[in-house]
């Protein structure tokens, strides 16, 4: 650890000890001077890595930001402050004390079963949260977990999970997936769609290895292991420790499970898994680091529930009119300075105040609506979103056709919320369907749409597990892109090295 010479970063921020340390950024240990706390400082470069993936950078760091400060758990650390200085993006976070999962594991060798049950259980609360906005972490392992003195977890850096995006541009030049090797679902390695069961696979990784002392799959390679991912099965827990309750073992074999629809339906349901396998209420021990503590007084996640959206004015009465035209200047003002989530506000009270002024089909509603949907998606609400999509699609295609090009963008961009919000079996069957009104040139033809598609259900299949149909399809589209497009071009690049991992673990 480096000390820094009371570098100060805002007007505000003390920077302290240096604590991480990557790429294109550092983690540092530091004091609000305002009001006097510890905090935790990330510092990041974007002018470290080429121009347009600058840009990319700076759009993700905000994005993440934003969608971080928007999980309300306790067992999440709590952002409170980001923003540029300079050629510097920083985020402010809440400072964990406590050991990471990682440190903790190695202290207590082995592991107790009971506090790897208090630890997944925890993990699952946080999950079932952030689970919901949707956003997947796709990089959970026992670096990211705090346990705090009181034997509460917290989980750290949605950094890399961002929002769910499977089209962020991958930052590492090396072409590799986002996440760590030993970590990775088969479905995220392949360069699939990933979802919820991506994170779940992830908790199984951890379970196996805070039971067994180790990771269930090692090699001497980063392809290595994910060839054992993805073909190799776990060794169940008892063979190494006897003492783990058969339930237990059952459970991480059902996380580890190649293909994503035979794992645990959600954290909801994994942590009903974990219920009877918690102490009883009891008395503390007092020993710092316990990780069973809480349940002592259970700490369960909500159930799963549609997110409340915020509370809305009431629609203007007929006395009071209300400004349709100044409310959509104040929306294209606040999105030009990024406050999305203001904008989606002000949009979701005004679209049933100017329906009820203009009239539901009037095409000034129309237009407010159509923005409203694509602010949603911006912002990340995919669940709120999904709805507005599928209503603009109904009414477009009644009044034009299936095939108008109009109602099939909202349809594909509901076919996206549906791939965010980890429902990959429906969101193939959208695309499926969508898939012969843009290769057909005489309906709506769009070529580049069509080539898009065909990813997109390339990776969907990748997610379900299903090898064959998804080295088909991909197979199909590299030919149409390079004879399209180039054997040069980026996306071309991209399909190639997803079908150079499945022909490398195939091999």
């Amino acid at each position: 650890m480096s000390m820094a010479t009371g570098r100060v970063v805002a007007g505000r921020y003390e920077l302290s000890t240096l604590i991480g340390q990557g790429g294109m950024g550092q983690v540092w240990t530091g004091y609000d001077q305002r009001l006097d706390r510890r905090v935790a400082v990330k510092l990041l470069r974007p002018d470290k890595v080429a121009g347009e993936e600058a840009d990319e950078l700076r759009r993700r760091f905000v994005r993440e930001c934003r969608v971080t400060a928007r999980v309300d758990h306790p067992g999440l650390v709590t952002v409170h402050d980001a923003g540029s200085q300079g050629e510097e993006l920083y985020l402010v976070m809440q400072y964990v004390d406590g050991a990471d999962l990682a440190d903790h594991l190695a202290e207590h060798d082995p592991y107790p079963w009971q506090w790897a049950v208090a630890v997944a259980a925890q993990l699952c609360a946080v999950l079932s949260a952030v689970h919901a906005v949707p956003i997947v972490h796709r990089d959970l392992k026992p670096r990211n977990v705090m346990v705090k003195q009181d034997g509460t977890v917290t989980v750290l850096d949605l950094g890399v999970a961002s929002v769910m995006d499977t089209d962020t541009t991958r930052l590492t030049h090396t072409g590799s997936p986002i996440g760590s090797p030993a970590y990775m679902a088969p479905e995220q390695a392949m360069g699939g769609a990933v979802g919820p069961y991506t994170d779940l696979y992830a908790l199984g990784v951890l379970l196996h290895e805070l039971l067994s002392g180790q990771v269930p799959f090692i090699a001497t390679t980063a392809l290595g292991v994910l060839h054992r991912h993805l073909y190799d099965p776990p060794v169940p827990v008892r063979r190494l420790r006897p003492e783990v309750p058969e339930a237990l073992e059952t459970l991480v074999l059902r996380l580890l499970a190649k293909d994503p629809q035979h794992r645990p339906a959600s954290a909801q349901e994994t942590y009903e898994q974990l219920l009877p396998l918690l102490p009883e209420r009891g008395m503390p021990t007092g020993a710092p680091l316990d990780p069973t503590r809480p349940f002592l007084r259970p700490h369960a996640p909500w159930p799963h529930r549609a997110r409340i959206p915020a509370p809305r004015p009431q629609p203007a009465t007929a006395v009071e009119r209300p400004d349709v035209a100044g409310a959509v200047d104040e929306v294209k003002r606040l999105l030009g300075e990024g406050r999305v989530t203001q904008a989606v506000d002000i949009l979701g009270a005004i679209v049933p105040a100017a329906a009820a002024q203009h009239g539901e089909h009037s095409p000034v509603v129309r237009s407010l609506r159509k923005q409203y949907a694509a602010t949603l998606m911006d912002d990340g609400q995919y669940r709120r979103a999904l709805p507005e999509l599928r209503r603009l699609a109904d009414e477009r295609a009644t009044e034009s056709g299936q095939a108008d090009p109009q109602a099939l963008r909202f349809r594909y961009d509901a076919a996206q919320c549906l791939e965010q919000l980890g429902e990959p079996a429906a969101a193939l069957a959208e695309y499926r369907a969508l898939l012969p009104y843009y290769e057909n040139q005489y309906v709506a033809g769009d070529p580049e749409t069509a080539l898009e598609v065909r990813r997109r259900i390339g990776h969907l299949l990748l997610a379900q597990g299903d090898l064959a149909a998804a080295q088909d399809t991909l197979v199909r589209l590299l030919h149409d892109v390079e004879r399209l497009r180039g054997p040069g071009h980026p996306l071309t690049a991209d399909i190639r090295r997803t079908l150079q991992w499945l022909g490398q673990v195939h091999a």
